[in-house]
């Protein structure tokens, strides 16, 4: 296991060029370290994410919009369950309706998005049709997308929240073999693309193999990392010493890996509060985020798992993986109605440039094309 590195040890990875941009507090200028992108777009923060941090967390989700081939590519599998409905739709005449609802109804339940939810859209279709609302395939194909974005509506906030103090502090927490630590890496590596510099906290102290699989992802990303001295430490020690750390360095965020768990076993969920309690104790109002991460290839089966560790730590947004290896996307809209949590992040391909920021008109549109 490595050992805890020193304060003097850790790389100071300097930032891009300084630019001078608007106070969050006042109308004053003042110069904030950020990337050359943001030379040519200064633009205000929603409440509560201020400065620095709104801007990453925007343009995060700005460069996504732009780099829509690779979620379209990650949903190809979902995508082709749903094709039947083009063909459903193509011939449909009023007198076949009902039938043509019952086959939409099925396709939409093998993708995922749950009875609830199926039965809502399929049911507001068939009263707009007999209504007389809807009367081409077009019309209906259409009104079925709106249906699901009205869904996806109900947790807007899908990028990142990450405050007004350094540092931010985002915990990633789930179950084993979910692609906890790989997200974490990839979120480490998008975010120092974009000029934040990050630390890495080693808080998976119960599997052997975990730390020494965060340090593989530190160099392969240019992070710094901290890891616990010797054998048996407690998550919240290591955690607490790295945010100590990234105070001390100057540091813009720190993610926090932490050890996967079953949902059910109240004794480690109880280990994930008591991480959470020794952040906020060291930053008050932090953590920022608790990001749980969701293996996209269970599908619906996902949400005993988002409810219990919502009730536990509170869960500020969702990144669900493997969903380029899955037919089951629907669960993305499944997620966001029954918790109310937002998707902020999809994993869509093994890359490491493959963890792509949610955005819900662009995953309609790649589910539905």
């Amino acid at each position: 296991m490595a050992s805890l590195p020193s304060s003097s040890s850790l790389q100071q990875l300097p930032y891009r060029t300084p630019l001078t941009l608007l106070s969050p507090v006042s109308d004053n200028f003042v110069n904030l370290p950020i990337s050359n992108w943001l030379r040519r777009s200064r633009f205000k923060c929603s409440a509560g994410q201020t400065g620095f941090f709104g801007k990453l967390g925007r343009l995060i989700k700005e460069k996504a919009k732009n780099d829509v081939e690779k979620l379209f590519s990650g949903f190809t599998k979902t995508r082709n369950k749903l094709a039947v409905i083009d063909e459903l739709l193509l011939y449909w005449n009023l007198s076949d309706t009902d039938r043509v609802l019952d086959e939409l109804e099925e396709a939409l339940l093998v993708s995922d998005f749950g009875p609830r939810i199926t039965m809502k859209i399929v049911e507001s279709l068939r009263d707009d049709i007999y209504a007389g609302r809807l009367k081409t395939g077009n019309e209906i194909k259409d009104a079925l997308k709106r249906g699901i974005l009205e869904l996806l509506a109900k947790a807007p906030k899908t990028e990142l929240r990450l405050g007004f103090r350094k540092p931010a502090v985002v915990m990633i927490v789930g179950v084993n073999g979910g692609g906890k630590t790989t997200s974490l890496g990839k979120l480490a590596n998008r975010l120092k693309n974009e000029g934040a510099k990050i630390l890495l906290a080693a808080g998976d102290t119960f599997r052997a193999a975990a730390s020494d699989q965060l340090e593989i992802w530190a160099e392969r990303t240019g992070c710094d990392i901290v890891v616990a001295e010797k054998e048996k430490t407690k998550a919240s020690s290591v955690l607490s010493q790295a945010i100590k750390r990234g105070k001390e360095q100057g540091v813009d965020v720190v993610l926090c890996d932490t050890s996967g768990r079953l949902h059910t076993n109240y004794s480690l969920m109880e280990e994930l509060v008591a991480c959470k309690k020794t952040i906020s104790k060291i930053i008050p109002g932090a953590p920022n985020e608790i990001l749980l991460v969701l293996d996209g290839t269970t599908g619906l089966n996902m949400l005993p798992q988002a409810r219990e560790f919502n009730e536990v730590v509170g869960v500020t947004g969702v990144i669900l993986t493997k969903l380029d290896g899955s037919a089951r996307g629907g669960c993305v809209v499944s997620v966001v109605d029954e918790l109310g949590i937002p998707v902020k992040f999809v994993g869509v391909g093994e890359g490491i440039d493959d963890l792509q920021p949610f955005d819900a008109e662009t995953f309609v549109d790649a589910i539905f094309s």
